[in-house]
């Protein structure tokens, strides 16, 4: 049996894109470190180190390869999975909790002091809070820097650093480059188009990626005022608009995947183009989070499609779609919402309390009302948006899962089923049934981790058997 050590060599040797996010590797005698793939020269093994995060890394003296930028890659799925401390707190602060609210936060919303979400993070990632908010703040910098025309004093702040003197410092100390140069550096492609609103972005996932069922979700789900598709399946645009921290947004994602080359075709990843809207730029890193949840673009589907593709009733739909998702929410609290309230109830909400947009764009004018502002409903959603508003329930990033069905299960009117749906979608998590579900009970043990995505393929192959069309 081979260590750990062997299979990560392995990985960088054959430039595995299965294993970009879940690791990093750096070359002593460079000072670089990549993403698995790089498709730089092979180092020799005695010259490379490994780390559980680019921020490991860069805390260890090491700047980011300019051929394979491995602070783009797809998140780990690792954090999707777990439920403790270090896998709620990267969860967090992937949405931005460090930045906007510092350490100290992080820790009372995990609900450990500072010091003991330090030395967990440390002790396992290589890198505590602020070194993993930092190369964050990098890498949303560099996206600016490469993609828009606004200033420098202006990206500095609105990627969350707290002076134009730490955001040069950083900027150098990562990228081996000045902002002006990271900025030359940026490909034609990648520029914002003048006259053409947002931010545009590559949402990049790893492996296979099956568009179609995600946006027929969508499109089932979609409440005017708030969202839109528009265009026919296989080029279809998903717009919605988002209420974050500092103001609101309007985002767009197309539904063509694109296919990144590879050295295996079966180990290739991509990318979902969008664009991003923002009224405040200290919001974007927040709003890639939620379209990354919403588009379940971390999933791991090498692990998923092994897994339940090892069960003789399933195997049938893992092959015909690898790399199925299972779509997330783009805002927690909206998604609680629309499942006790229903898809009419919803939009008679969005009509009475949503806010209205300063520059409504086509049919997007509003965006889903607060919590707060829905405390004077009666009966199941006035008690759904009086613990939400109060704070007694928490589905952010972070939310401790078994604690948010606790505090859901009491109250009036919640079945069983409604909890289990919003713990799969507004709390991404990977392993639920939904009781009552007409595609037939969970596998047991066969689908753990992975039920979540097992009830989306019988979903999926239901709806197409009832539709009298063919697999995908």
């Amino acid at each position: 049996m081979g260590t750990e050590e062997d299979t990560r060599y392995e990985a960088v040797r054959s430039r595995d894109a299965r294993f970009d996010g879940e690791f990093f590797f750096a070359v002593r005698t460079t000072g670089i470190y990549c993403r698995p793939s790089c498709p730089a020269v092979t180092p020799k093994r005695q010259n490379v180190r490994y780390y559980a995060t680019a921020a490991a890394a860069q805390s260890s003296g090491f700047r980011a390869c300019r051929r394979c930028r491995p602070d783009a890659v797809p998140g780990s799925a690792a954090w999707n999975v777990r439920a403790d401390v270090v896998g709620r707190a990267m969860r967090l602060i992937g949405d931005g909790v460090v930045d906007r609210e510092g350490v100290g936060g992080l820790a009372g919303r995990l609900g450990y002091s500072a010091r003991q979400v330090q030395r967990q993070l440390t002790a396992e990632l290589g890198a505590g809070p602020v070194a993993l908010a930092r190369a964050q703040r990098a890498h949303t910098a560099r996206l600016l820097l490469q993609t828009t025309p606004l200033p420098v004093t202006e990206i500095a702040f609105a990627a969350g650093f707290a002076s134009v003197r730490q955001f040069n410092d950083t900027i150098r100390e990562v990228y081996a480059r000045t902002p002006t140069e990271l900025r030359a550096d940026a490909p034609e492609r990648g520029r914002a188009v003048a006259g053409v609103a947002g931010i545009p972005l590559r949402l990049a996932h790893r492996g296979p990626y099956r568009a179609g069922p995600v946006f027929d979700h969508l499109a089932r789900e979609r409440v005017d005022g708030i969202e839109e598709l528009t265009g026919e399946p296989g080029t279809r645009v998903f717009r919605r608009t988002l209420r974050l921290p500092y103001g609101t947004g309007i985002v767009s994602v197309d539904e063509a995947a694109h296919e990144q080359s590879g050295t295996l075709a079966e180990h290739r990843g991509g990318w979902l183009d969008a664009r991003i809207h923002l009224t405040d730029l200290r919001d974007l890193t927040t709003a890639v989070g939620r379209l990354r949840r919403l588009f379940d673009l971390d999933a791991d589907p090498y692990a998923i499609d092994e897994r339940l593709g090892a069960d003789p009733g399933l195997a049938p739909l893992v092959a015909a779609r690898p790399g199925l998702r299972s779509p997330g929410a783009a805002d927690a609290e909206e998604c609680a919402v629309r499942a006790v309230v229903g898809p009419q109830e919803a939009a008679r909400l969005v009509e009475r309390y949503g806010k209205r947009l300063d520059a409504p764009c086509g049919g997007l004018d509003r965006v889903f009302p607060a919590p707060d502002e829905l405390v004077g409903e009666g009966g199941t959603l006035g008690a759904l948006a009086r613990v939400l508003a109060d704070g007694t329930l928490r589905l952010d990033p972070g939310a401790d899962r078994d604690d948010a069905e606790d505090v859901l299960r009491t109250l009036p009117g919640i079945d069983a089923r409604t909890v289990a749906l919003i713990r799969m979608r507004a709390l991404g998590d990977p392993d639920v049934t939904v009781p009552g579900d007409p595609v037939g009970p969970a596998g047991g043990d066969a689908w753990r981790p992975w039920r979540s995505y097992a009830r989306q393929h019988l979903l999926v192959e239901s709806s197409w058997k009832e539709s009298g069309k063919h697999r995908e």
